[in-house]
């Protein structure tokens, strides 16, 4: 929070690696760092990009009574890949947990994040864009995979800019109120010009 203040962020994404080994998966520990930034922040807009608190019940509760802006959590693939890119998550577990944040808190926007690149096919990221909307999703990213090292998961596609594009439009067409979509796009890109278009258009 002191940080924030220091250098004068407008806008923050708190993150964390997956907390299986707590009771709560975390959700305290993010609920008392937004609560702290916003004590010492009240004009940055907060972000959060958390782990999927599978099998903690309503631990993610927590997070959002801490009121963050934007709730956001990667679905990451299509649920054909799933036990192959994401082992120990399940795809609807991840829906739901979207669909629950802005049922319990209506006034945050939710946000969700995909690669593309690993095997998946048109029809199938077509699939997951409906899934999320109908879970009621606001933002959306659409990034190429990169593998990181040769222990993981060889990049089975590069994913042209005008595939990136058209994925753009049908998001933008289905309702999403942002879409960011390119090879290069991840979870926080340009996050701080979305939270900017979103809530001045909503003042």
């Amino acid at each position: 929070a002191e940080a924030v203040k220091k250098l004068d962020l407008k806008h923050v994404v708190i993150t964390s690696v997956d907390r299986d080994d707590l009771e709560d998966g975390g959700s305290n520990h993010f609920y008392e760092v937004i609560d702290q930034t916003r004590k010492k922040n009240p004009n940055t807009s907060i972000e959060v990009l958390t782990p999927d608190f599978l099998r903690k019940g309503d631990a993610y509760k927590k997070v959002l009574e801490a009121n963050p802006d934007v709730f956001n959590h990667n679905i990451e693939t299509v649920p054909r890949l799933y036990l192959k890119v994401r082992p120990g998550s399940r795809y609807f577990s991840s829906l739901e947990l979207l669909k629950n944040a802005k049922l319990v808190n209506k006034n945050v926007f939710t946000k969700s994040g995909l690669m593309v690149g690993l095997g998946e096919n048109k029809e199938e990221i077509i699939q997951v864009m409906d899934d999320l909307k109908a879970a009621d999703v606001d933002f959306l990213t659409i990034g190429q995979y990169l593998q990181p090292t040769k222990k993981h998961l060889k990049v089975e596609k590069y994913i042209s800019k005008e595939k990136f594009e058209e994925y753009k439009v049908f998001g933008k067409s289905i309702g999403f109120k942002i879409v960011e979509s390119g090879p290069l796009v991840r979870s926080s890109y340009r996050a701080d010009e979305q939270a900017r278009t979103i809530f001045s258009n909503n003042e």
